[in-house]
């Protein structure tokens, strides 16, 4: 349903990720698709069966991980690399064997008649970010002697070979899409030359050359950070000492990059599509940050590209290609770029998205029905969740009341308004309340939610998203001049002086050091747990890490604030007396040792003290739920409803999925 339902919304070509096409070697997960196990025919016919239907084309995309496969999913298999590595997860992966990369050619082969078979109309060869094919490409990880190494012919051979095998046994009509990296993006990899290079040995032997960018494994890879297992050195990937932290501060620049974050503008790897169009015949297509249907056109029209492919803006709104045609395109729902989808398949294994609910659910939404009995909703708050709940109800057929307490929808998000890395969130605020204003819903701005108001509005159900309070913490001389909240913060970063130290390594406390180190303030986080949080989002914290490093943002864990001066700070060393749960993500492998940090030396005694020089200080601690606001209005209406921040304060993906959860069961 995930997939169909974008072959629905107007997809000209939808396309299945990840498949593999040697489960025997080449899986990441048991959860990748195999296309060499004939058990996958029935589940894979009915998924291509269910694009084709709306008019798509059904694609699949062949991938092999390489070094990176899990053991664990290959039944004892041998896992294999372009040459002798150790993975992050210290498993050594020998140099893949002639006959061994003779079978896999063959598995290519295999696994695209087999896709063939199933009905999908196109293949993707997946030879970029790092992964197997990409390893042989990469001149600073194929170092081979013989014929599959050293010179660019010699490294493309295992791509091109896969190709023309393909070739063989599919016939020249059945289109092959070939992704690559344009430029690796990183010292010592090949550059948009060599990707020019690349694309022209491809130029007329397959159909459409997808450019990209990056290598996700890049941190790994570098001479300096490889491990000597001969002399005894520890496996790869733990995480000990700066090399460690280099490794992975160059992931997270890289993954940003392959999957642009919110600190990087929109379309910004169509450089290398457009560099590397100028030099073949043969279509290409770009992606990478392109959810604005003006940016494709313009793409497109300004030959830059043939084609635009983009996920994440699919994944916001589905029904971006037929809106777009439509003349619509202001109510496409804009995707925020939060890594919410990433980090809901890598640690939840399943799709979600913060800004649309339905993903993950849309085989039930497909079959959902209008209300029964139409009800008077009165929701109490225009923030994420009540804008969310009063625009499902309302879609429902319920007559909607949504109160909102300022002069305007979007709560207390609202405040980064014009912090340019949340741009789009404000697009997604402001999208929100251009479709209240579209519907029937009766908005009443400036106007509190009382009980006594919620009594006199005589409805059958209340909701309230009321959200939440900072939470103040108490040390000595918080109240003074030099000390501000986060959200006065955003709303006056005029305030701050040259030097400040925030409190708090949460995710606001993090994303508000990077704003002011971006408006050139010295910043330091204090953080009194041993790690800064990603906020269960470890992909995010791929490109926070980047950030942190791009700005020489300081960071002292381990430290409880216990006075605030005029001077700044007086830091006490707590050890790991406030130690997170484990926390299985690359910021908690990364913070621990953070050698960008000015935390007291491990060393230092417990206790000892220290004072960290700011001219502003700012908390940003925690958010406290309006319990007693919501409590109040609890019974005020037959049916209550609490929702969003002021139930427990989450992010914007479990507000948006618990307002339209509540709001379809009305």
């Amino acid at each position: 349903a995930f997939f169909e339902r974008k072959a629905m919304g107007g997809a000209a070509t939808v396309n299945v990720g990840s498949a593999v096409a040697d489960s025997k070697r080449g899986r990441i997960g048991k959860n990748q698709l195999p296309l060499d196990d004939p058990e996958s025919l029935p589940p894979i016919y009915r998924l291509a069966s269910a694009i084709n239907r709306h008019g798509a084309v059904a694609a699949i995309e062949l991938q092999h991980c390489g070094p990176y496969s899990y053991t664990s999913a290959l039944e004892g298999n041998q896992i294999y690399g372009a040459v002798d590595k150790v993975n992050p997860m210290g498993q050594f992966a020998p140099a893949m064997p002639e006959e061994v990369i003779e079978e896999t050619i063959e598995a290519y082969a295999d696994a695209t008649a087999f896709a063939k078979f199933c009905g999908f109309g196109l293949v993707m060869i997946h030879a970029g970010h790092g992964w197997l094919i990409n390893q042989f490409l990469d001149p600073n990880i194929n170092d081979r002697k013989d014929q599959w190494g050293g010179s660019l012919e010699n490294r493309c051979r295992f791509l091109l070979s896969i190709v023309e095998r393909i070739r063989q046994k599919c016939g020249r009509g059945f289109p092959i899409e070939v992704r690559m990296s344009g430029s690796m993006c990183y010292e010592g990899g090949y550059g948009i030359d060599e990707g020019i290079a690349i694309a022209r040995l491809l130029d007329g032997k397959v159909d459409l050359i997808h450019v990209s960018a990056g290598s996700h494994e890049a941190q790994v890879d570098r001479e300096e950070d490889r491990i000597d297992l001969a002399e005894g050195g520890q496996e790869a990937g733990a995480p000990e000492g700066p090399s460690c932290f280099a490794r992975l501060e160059r992931s997270g620049a890289l993954f940003a990059v392959t999957h642009p974050s919110m600190f990087l503008p929109d379309g910004v790897n169509v450089q290398y599509a457009a560099e590397i169009k100028k030099h073949v015949q043969t279509p290409v297509a770009t992606v990478g940050a392109l959810s604005d249907p003006a940016l494709m056109e313009e793409i497109i029209a300004s030959g830059k590209a043939d084609v635009v492919q983009t996920a994440r803006a699919m994944i916001a709104d589905p029904d971006l290609p037929r809106k777009a045609r439509e003349g619509k395109s202001d109510e496409i729902r804009p995707c925020i770029r939060c890594f919410e989808c990433f980090a809901g398949i890598t640690t939840k294994r399943q799709y979600r998205c913060a800004v649309n609910p339905e993903i993950g659910f849309e085989q039930d939404c497909r079959h959902a029905l209008p209300a029964s009995t139409p009800k008077r909703v009165l929701v109490a708050g225009g923030g994420i969740a009540g804008m969310e709940a009063a625009l499902v109800a309302a879609q429902r057929g319920h007559q909607v009341i949504l109160c909102e307490k300022e002069g305007r929808l979007g709560g207390a998000l609202r405040c980064e308004d014009k912090v340019p890395f949340k741009r789009l969130l404000s697009e997604y605020l402001d999208y929100q309340a251009r479709m209240i204003s579209r519907s029937p819903i009766d908005v009443r701005l400036s106007t509190a939610v009382t009980p006594e108001y919620a009594a006199a509005a005589e409805t059958d159900v209340l909701i309230a998203a009321l959200g939440a309070r900072p939470c103040v913490p108490e040390i000595p001389g918080i109240d003074g001049k030099n000390v501000l909240g986060a959200e006065e913060v955003y709303y006056h970063p005029d305030k701050t002086g040259e030097s400040v130290l925030v409190l708090g390594g949460g995710l606001v406390g993090i994303e508000l050091a990077i704003y002011l180190a971006g408006l050139g303030r010295k910043v330091t986080i204090m953080e009194m747990m041993d790690t800064l949080s990603d906020g269960g989002n470890p992909i995010h914290a791929l490109a926070l890490i980047g950030e942190l490093s791009k700005y020489k943002i300081q960071v002292t864990t381990s430290t409880k604030a216990v006075e605030i001066d005029e001077g700044g700070v007086i830091g006490e060393y707590v050890g790991g007396a406030y130690t997170l749960p484990a926390i299985p993500t690359v910021v908690a492998a990364v913070l621990q040792t953070n050698p960008l940090g000015t935390a007291l030396c491990a060393d230092a005694e417990l206790g000892s003290r220290k004072l960290y020089p700011a001219h502003t200080v700012v908390y940003a601690v925690g958010l406290r739920p309006l319990q007693e606001e919501a409590d109040a209005l609890r019974f005020c209406a037959p049916e209550f409803h609490q929702i969003g921040d002021c139930w427990v304060a989450r992010n914007i993906h479990h507000a948006t999925r618990e307002a339209f959860a509540v709001a379809r069961d009305i």
